[in-house]
């Protein structure tokens, strides 16, 4: 199904929704993305060490795994569209915090603060478009693009605020975010949806949690937002430490990254009904091994740029891909993107203080090394789904 095929049977009031959706999720990606390069400044300023700043990341996987659990319980009182606009007012209160202080606590509090806007509207836009484009494959892989959109312009945010504010600077790209959020905050309360809140019994369950591929798909989750949350957020800081290159420079190729994520994903947008989940699965787990621990074996930067290239386009299909897997026990049970986003946020909270922790103690290098063993622990998860798949498969022909 292409674009415009649902986009041409909605009315003006989806229409709306949807065009609102995809703002937001550019919002969204904008700002999740932006504290990857914030972080070296926020930390020079403020003289952080490697493990706070690592906890700083943490915290916001944190918040963003949180949201999981609220965004799912908190409509059931509120009705939809009050929640997810009291939730988005997080990221304001978050973005001021860095704005005004260097305290550790109040950081770790503004961290944890964008983190839970973030999850909150990933569950809320992610379920919204769904229900408005009647499941449409094309709809949600647009707006997993959308957000990659948000997410390269970050760099470009930070390297603009910097040109006119010198080191200090970064405040101006706050101040940009927080304006964003609030126009975000507008366009949600114009939505014309279903405020009522939901039958608890409905919207409570958790029957699907006896399903085992739901908790295949968790884990393959679990280990890729594990490598996201620790490349993206330590990738610029890692090229700047190790003298690879300037914080410019790294800035750039941490756009590219998102550049190419882009990519990755309106491609998986056009293959996606053509070849099969885990063959996507499969081929982009390996490229993402592959390319990451060229990454680091290098400082040559054009070798440097060419795998970051190949990072990029590999984890692309990745998370949009996991989801689809379990995308029927979404639909049926109203918890379960919740659950999902919230048990494999945890990942997102472990590995980017792991790989700082790892940082102080034993050098950058062997802490964004240890991010190989989240990929590889992906890998074996997809081949644990495919065996699943092909034993359903076989059970399914012999009876």
């Amino acid at each position: 199904m292409s674009n415009a095929s649902f986009y041409s049977k909605l009315n003006k009031d989806q229409k709306y929704i949807l065009i609102c959706c995809f703002f937001v999720f550019a919002v969204n990606g904008l700002y999740a993305m932006i504290l990857g390069s914030l972080l070296p400044l926020i930390s020079n300023e403020y003289n952080l060490n490697n493990t706070v700043s690592g906890g700083l990341i943490s915290a916001h996987q944190a918040g963003n795994l949180i949201a999981g659990f609220i965004a799912g319980i908190l409509p059931v009182y509120l009705g939809r569209k009050r929640a997810i606009i009291f939730l988005c007012s997080f990221v304001v209160m978050g973005f001021f915090i860095m704005m005004i202080t260097g305290n550790p606590v109040l950081l770790l509090l503004g961290f944890l603060f964008t983190g839970l806007s973030r999850g909150s509207i990933s569950n809320f836009n992610n379920t919204l478009v769904n229900e408005v484009s009647n499941s449409s494959p094309a709809a949600l892989s647009f707006l997993h693009s959308i957000f990659a959109v948000g997410a390269l312009l970050a760099p470009f945010l930070v390297i603009l605020s910097t040109n006119i504010g010198g080191n200090k600077g970064w405040r101006i790209a706050t101040g940009v975010i927080i304006l964003l959020a609030i126009i975000s905050m507008l366009l949600f309360s114009q939505m014309n949806i279903d405020d009522e809140a939901k039958k608890k019994q409905k919207a409570l369950s958790y029957v699907f949690l006896k399903d085992k591929y739901f908790w295949v798909g968790t884990s393959i989750l679990f280990f890729y937002l594990c490598t996201e949350a620790a490349i993206t957020g330590w990738l610029v800081k890692y090229f700047v430490d190790s003298q690879i290159m300037t914080t410019q420079y790294a800035q750039m190729l941490n756009s590219l990254l998102w550049v190419v994520i882009l990519a990755g994903r309106l491609t998986t947008t056009f293959i996606g009904d053509r070849i099969s989940k885990e063959l996507i699965l499969v081929s982009t787990s390996i490229g993402t091994v592959v390319f990451y621990t060229l990454l680091l074996s290098t400082q040559n930067l054009g070798l440097i740029t060419f795998a970051i290239m190949g990072l990029g386009f590999s984890m692309a299909g990745i998370y949009p891909t996991t989801v689809a897997t379990v995308g029927n026990t979404i639909k049926v049970y109203p918890m379960a993107m919740g659950v999902l986003l919230m048990l494999g946020g945890v990942g997102a909270i472990a590995m980017p203080i792991i790989t700082g922790a790892l940082s102080d103690y034993f050098g950058i290098l062997a802490g964004m090394s240890a991010i190989v063993v989240a990929i590889a622990l992906m890998i074996l998860f997809v081949i644990i789904n495919i065996v699943h798949k092909r034993n359903s498969l076989q059970r399914g022909s012999s009876v």
